[in-house]
């Protein structure tokens, strides 16, 4: 669902106790404000609740006191609230090796607005697609990864992420592991995409081992990065069906085009402030 550009966003989450839909909905009644989207999900078993509403502001709408109000009604559920305003545009560091179809699918999608993010950088180990990002005028840095010194080179990727104050990190088919000191550094910001065949056929060429098994489903998988080597927890998944007349290059095309849809789509609910960590597991609304 697309987000209209005059509205605002609360999101906020609770242990589970009776009232937090009330207290929210209640208070944006009070302070005048149109709700236009409204999602709440209680998770019984971890005792959490979460909810994100979208709302119409009035004409006299005070950020600073609408803020403070808020907070002090909800303090009393123990309840996290963040405010999101119309036309925020989240600053993104995307890392990337030689594979170009993830990034160039996200410069795209920059363009024409489909997803509110300013590029601030583009990082790899390798400087293949330094043209690709040139062309949209979007600073790229070659950081080469020496296997005797990988933390030098995440300092350097660390140094840009701060400086340019990026809320989110897209490792779009950045084929390298990073550390779990640089995992934690971005734990919550840090999106990955990787094909939906692991832990199935893992290593060089994964859809070719996948033919010579005969598969009949590829897909792909965002998840926020974790010290898991591609285990942290998934904001979105996408399959399609193949069968006995799709050849090895076949199912690399149908990936990457799953691989970029998939991503695009885990981007969006975070930009959208849609996602939720719980554990190792997210709430998407």
């Amino acid at each position: 669902m697309s987000r209209t550009p005059d509205t605002w966003i609360l999101t906020a989450h609770s242990p589970s106790v009776l009232g937090t839909v009330d207290v929210v909905t209640r208070y944006l009644f009070e302070q005048g404000c149109y709700v236009t989207e409204h999602h709440s999900f209680d998770d019984r078993l971890a005792s959490r609740f979460f909810i994100r509403v979208e709302f119409r502001a009035p004409a006299t709408f005070d950020e600073a006191g609408f803020r403070a109000g808020l907070d002090e009604r909800v303090a009393p559920f123990e309840m996290h609230a963040e405010l999101t305003p119309p036309g925020y545009r989240a600053k993104v560091v995307i890392m990337v090796s030689k594979a170009d179809h993830c990034l160039n699918d996200l410069l795209y999608r920059q363009r024409i607005g489909q997803l509110p993010m300013d590029i601030t950088a583009v990082v790899s180990n390798h400087p293949d697609l330094e043209p690709l990002a040139r062309w949209h005028e979007i600073p790229y840095h070659h950081f080469p990864l020496d296997p005797q010194d990988k933390p030098a080179q995440e300092r350097q990727v660390l140094e840009v992420i701060e400086r340019t104050g990026a809320e989110l990190v897209i490792l779009a088919r950045y084929m390298q592991v990073l550390s779990p000191q640089l995992c934690q550094t971005l734990d919550g910001r840090a999106i990955n995409i990787h094909h939906s065949l692991l832990p199935g056929f893992k290593g060089a060429k994964p859809y070719h081992q996948a033919y010579q098994k005969g598969v009949k489903l590829v897909g792909a998988t965002a998840h926020f990065i974790n010290n898991d080597l591609d285990e942290g927890p998934i904001i979105a998944q996408g399959v399609e069906p193949v069968d006995h007349a799709h050849y090895p290059e076949d199912l690399v095309a149908k990936g990457r085009d799953i691989e970029c849809l998939t991503l695009a789509r885990a981007v969006g609910y975070f930009l959208e402030r849609r996602v939720f960590l719980l554990a190792n597991r997210t709430v998407v609304l």
